[in-house]
């Protein structure tokens, strides 16, 4: 009885913070992206990616289309009724799930509102797609009209096609509300031929990522680089964030988690300049640096 009411007790608080923050911002305009891309336009060779916003990039590696962390909608939080109670989006998503191409793959790396979105995973159910999401997670999807659902646990690995994807442990945690301490959180390597992309869903510092270096390097390490004032001990600073991507031999760097949803303290742009500031005379491997913003090798 006693965690039933603290359980209640928290979620009673929760429930009139995000309703203070829905009021405060429910005037506030949503601002378009810089840049639009045009996926739809990509060849089936190559690797491709553009950032949709916050921790959403849209992959395609030889004609296999991914999306990570899908998250479309104006607010996120708790759903009651026809009203989310949370937080709202700066900038639009640079493509509307409308524009999307057909998905091969939507990957979640955890429970989180800001990664794992329940209104936009209902909008993008497909039966051509598949779905891979951390372990003690996929209850959470409710309806499946996707043509598979596969839970993750850290090490294992799955296949979709010609991609191989491997689970690893990142430095998080995975509960979607106070008391859901089972849900798992991942970081994923996505191989497929030649190409090899590293996607670190929401990490702290850690040094995990040492051991995912192999013989070959990563082309493209999506990690996220905002959300680390106050929160250090859960969001890996920019220069952290730069340090784990070359810990792992990444090529180029893809910076997400940032200009998209106000969670934190540090300034609009910080996070950005402070990823070029820890490339430093490396600029050219920061693959973008706005929403929309496309990139291929």
């Amino acid at each position: 009885m006693r965690s039933a009411l603290t359980s209640a007790g928290w979620a009673s608080r929760a429930a009139g913070h995000l309703w203070r923050r829905y009021a405060e911002e429910r005037a506030r305009p949503i601002q378009p992206a810089p840049l639009r891309p045009n996926p739809k336009a990509w060849p089936d060779q190559g690797l491709h990616a553009a950032w949709i916003g916050h921790s959403t990039v849209l992959l395609k590696i030889d004609g296999v289309t991914i999306l990570t962390d899908p998250v479309f909608s104006r607010r996120v939080g708790i759903r009651l009724g026809p009203v989310t109670l949370g937080i709202k989006r700066l900038v639009e998503p640079a493509v509307a799930i409308h524009a999307l191409p057909r998905i091969d793959l939507i990957l979640l790396s955890h429970a989180h509102m800001d990664h794992f979105d329940i209104r936009s995973l209902r909008r993008l159910e497909n039966r051509s797609a598949a779905v891979i999401t951390a372990s003690r997670t996929s209850d959470l999807l409710r309806v499946r009209r996707y043509g598979r659902v596969q839970e993750l646990g850290w090490n294992e690995t799955a296949t979709v096609g010609p991609l191989t994807i491997r689970a690893f442990r990142v430095n998080h945690w995975g509960a979607r509300m106070r008391t859901d301490t089972h849900r798992g959180y991942n970081g994923y390597t996505i191989e497929a031929g030649r190409h090899r992309v590293l996607f670190g869903g929401d990490t702290a510092l850690t040094d995990a990522f040492r051991g995912l270096k192999k013989r070959h390097s990563y082309d493209l390490a999506i990690m996220p680089v905002g959300a680390y004032d106050p929160w250090i001990h859960y969001h890996c600073t920019p220069e952290q964030a730069w340090r784990m991507a070359q810990d792992a031999g990444s090529e180029f760097f893809l910076p997400v988690h940032h200009q998209t949803l106000l969670l934190s303290r540090e300034p609009y742009l910080e996070p950005i300049e402070r990823v070029y500031g820890a490339a430093g005379p490396h600029p050219g491997r920061v693959a973008v640096r706005q929403i929309g913003q496309e990139f291929r090798l």
